[in-house]
């Protein structure tokens, strides 16, 4: 069934779409299309990151753009090895973690999908990714920091697992009045 990337948008929790799994696409003219009004959805939320059950379509797909920072405490950029930030947005089509690395940390983490929700989840601090391109070439790529996070974050909407699912035990207490009224559509 053919997609109008124009009618695309966000689907708040609790919707039935976030808590699939997608299935693996193949790049087509279609699905560039539909990469490249999520990366203008994305931009206009803002966020760094979108996945595909995000805007309503099980598909393993999902965008990023995570911006290089000059803070030095918290330095992100494309030009570190392994990279902890994108020149641009980027495109991801049936990505999959091949390796997890470094020490868990826990970090804030809030969701498009989940408005005014921010807890924090502890994930690994670097991973290596392989995903096909938009061109159909597959790739592996390592990440580290900011952007080691977001991929593992909108992988795991791939899944139909939310931050909610990975929040530490305070940050979920803390949140669950407004996961409520998401869940009442408020």
């Amino acid at each position: 069934m053919p997609v109008d990337p124009s009618t695309l948008h966000i689907h708040n929790y609790p919707a039935e779409v976030l808590r699939q799994r997608a299935d693996e696409i193949d790049p087509t003219p279609e699905i560039l299309a539909v990469a490249q009004r999520m990366i203008q959805i994305m931009h206009d939320a803002p966020g760094i990151g979108l996945a595909a059950p995000q805007v309503g379509l099980s598909w393993r797909l999902f965008v990023v753009d995570v911006p290089p920072d000059d803070d030095p405490e918290h330095h992100r950029s494309p030009d570190d090895d392994p990279p902890t930030a994108t020149q641009g947005p980027q495109i991801y089509i049936n990505p999959v973690i091949e390796k997890f690395e470094g020490r868990p940390e826990a970090a804030e983490e809030g969701c498009l999908s989940l408005p005014r929700i921010l807890g924090d989840v502890i994930r690994p601090t670097a991973v290596t990714m392989s995903y096909t391109d938009p061109d159909g070439a597959r790739h592996t790529r390592r990440a580290a920091g900011l952007l080691a996070r977001c991929w593992q974050h909108e992988l795991d909407h791939l899944d139909g697992v939310l931050i909610l699912d990975r929040m530490t035990l305070p940050s979920r207490t803390r949140v669950r009045a407004r996961v409520r009224e998401l869940e009442r559509g408020l």
